[in-house]
């Protein structure tokens, strides 16, 4: 009853936050939330949606346009689209944005729905002894079968990876070797690699309709920034692994930050100028969706865990989430200033995070693959997602909907993480800062000299407690002895327990005394001096004798208690006890 009563409560949460606009089962989309694009493609304010459809055959990609629920146009690919982006290439009007698919080594550039520009990826350096290999087959003097051997045996050792063509050669029948041979020898050997993600950087400006760079993460472990209207590579930095997922923010002339999520598990921070990542951070499953918000770094891994981290790389906080993660996407409904993170999960559900708070639960009918959120037509604030079986859904949130932080995950309170209004750097500030960084050297010595005076002081006292047995504890290993003292009742008439022990290994302890120095006008001991029995090492000997107050003023002093030797006058120890007030005399 209870997680029926639960997914009824989120059911109507969800509705009452969202509109559902649209839901075509079988709109045959297969694709992902980062060939998902969302564009004002004709500059008359109603906005497109540009989809990378996979197909469900190895020749059926294609990059389809929708407005609507309808689609309105497409064009084939020649290979897997891993990137859809929309982007500004230059100032000139109208301002339309153009359309960049990555597909295998190139970047598709299209324009008014037409291509514009083709981009392709720098060559690598060939293997030469694959080259050799493909140099004889070329002048027929090896077979197929021979030619197969010989690049295996070569990509078992080579350092330089084998081309894609020797990869595909490999995985031929040997029936279809032959006429793969015969088609490709001739043509030259080339090692290329593709392309694995894709994200946009504002070039000089942080506006919405301003001039923005392609970043692009290729299957060699690289990243590459091109230029928006000539195409060249502005800046290429190498990373450890391969990039699955890419995130930037900031301009690309002033300052910028690029998150990378790389197939070893790892996420790297790029800043500008810097040849290596700035900051690292080392997960212990695979990354599977990556988002920022505002500041903020929301990581979701495979293992069901939904991190934040800051921009330099501290974690901040976890949420363990009820499914896998199948895909992430930024929510940010310009017009309140809301900033989350859409996570969609394969048990049907898509949750809304702000930071750990969960906002909100949305049911789908299938498994989300893809998720993107903005303006769609003329509406602002609209959610496309696409499922698993093909399947196209579009809801509208509501202008009414209030989010409310539901704090899901054991931990500190929301309002711990806000953050304090700490004040402006006052002139006294700064000048204080000045002044420690001109005497820098002089303040240090002052520090060392006073704690240099300290630790002797506190060592002075320590030795003059040691000499006169000012302490609870004897300091000579003749008679290793403790006391604690206890004090019971109310008054007027006290009990005062001595606890002492004898904390030698095999040695006894004789003829002790215990005598007790106090105000004899306030107080009465019986008896006030007792010897001691034979101490056994280890045992625990309570000795207890009876305290009178004899002030009514309601005032109390302090006992001290003294453990001697027989004709000795330094005591071996010392017990300072802090006797109550009276209760008795003070409430009469």
């Amino acid at each position: 009853m209870s997680s029926s009563s639960d997914s009824s409560s989120r059911e109507g949460e969800s509705h009452s936050k969202w509109l559902d606009a649209h839901y075509d089962p079988v709109a045959g989309l297969g694709t992902f939330s980062s060939c998902i694009a969302l564009a004002d493609l004709h500059g008359d304010g109603d906005f497109k949606m540009v989809v990378g459809d996979m197909g469900h055959g190895p020749y059926n990609m294609k990059l389809k346009v929708f407005k609507g629920t309808g689609q309105m146009s497409e064009n084939a690919l020649l290979d897997l689209p891993t990137g859809v982006v929309a982007f500004l290439m230059d100032q000139n009007e109208p301002r339309t944005p153009a359309i960049a698919v990555a597909s295998g080594p190139f970047i598709y550039v299209y324009k008014n729905l037409r291509p514009y520009f083709k981009f392709t990826l720098p060559a690598m350096e060939v293997n030469p002894l694959e080259k050799e290999v493909w140099d004889q087959a070329k002048e027929d003097k090896i077979d197929p079968v021979t030619l197969k051997e010989m690049l295996e045996s070569i990509r078992d050792k080579a350092e330089i990876p084998l081309s894609v063509r020797s990869l595909r050669f490999m995985m031929l029948e040997l029936q279809e070797m032959e006429s793969f041979v015969n088609t490709y020898k001739l043509q030259p050997l080339k090692r290329q690699t593709v392309i694995t993600c894709m994200g946009t950087l504002k070039k000089n400006m942080a506006d919405e309709d301003a001039v923005c760079c392609l970043v692009i993460g290729t299957e060699s472990g690289e990243l590459f920034i091109l230029d928006p209207e000539a195409f060249t590579i502005l800046t290429r930095v190498s990373l450890s692994s391969v990039p699955t997922l890419l995130d930037v923010t900031g301009q690309y002339d002033i300052e910028y930050r690029i998150t990378v999520a790389c197939r070893n598990g790892n996420v790297y921070i790029l800043r500008r100028d810097s040849k290596r990542p700035k900051y690292c951070i080392e997960l212990s499953a695979q990354v599977v969706g990556l988002v920022r918000v505002q500041k903020n770094i929301m990581i979701g891994t495979s293992q069901e865990t939904l991190h934040g981290y800051s921009q330099k790389g501290k974690r901040l906080w976890t949420v363990t989430l009820p499914a896998s993660i199948m895909t992430m996407a930024l929510l940010e409904q310009k017009s309140r200033g809301i900033q989350a993170v859409l996570v969609g999960l394969k048990n049907l559900e898509v949750h809304l995070y702000r930071d750990k708070n969960l906002l909100s639960v949305i049911n789908t009918p299938d498994i989300v693959t893809g998720l993107c959120f903005g303006r769609y037509g003329r509406e602002d604030d609209t959610l496309i997602m696409t499922t698993q079986g093909g399947g196209l859904l579009i809801k509208i949130l509501k202008r009414t909907a209030q989010f409310e932080d539901k704090d899901t995950s054991p931990g500190p309170p929301t309002g711990q993480s806000i953050k304090l209004n700490v004040p402006k750097k006052t002139k006294l500030y700064v000048d204080q800062t000045l002044r420690e960084r001109e005497n820098a050297v002089a303040m240090h010595r002052v520090f060392q000299m006073d704690l240099y005076r300290l630790r002797l002081s506190a060592a002075r006292a320590y030795v003059k407690a040691l000499d006169a047995s000012l302490a609870p504890v004897s300091s000579t290993m003749q008679e290793p002895l403790t006391l604690n003292a206890a004090v019971q009742g109310i008054g007027p008439q006290f009990k005062l327990i001595l606890n002492l022990q004898n904390t030698s290994v095999n040695r006894p302890s004789m003829q002790l005394l215990i005598s007790f120095l106090f105000d004899e006008k306030l107080y009465k001991l019986k008896p006030a001096f007792f010897k001691v029995p034979l101490l056994v090492p280890g045992l625990n000997y309570p000795i207890d004798t009876s305290v009178e107050c004899c002030s009514n003023k309601g005032i109390s002093d302090i006992i001290k208690v003294f453990v001697l030797r027989e004709g000795k006058s330094t005591p071996l120890l010392t017990a300072h006890i802090n006797m109550p007030v009276s209760e008795g005399l003070v409430a009469a």
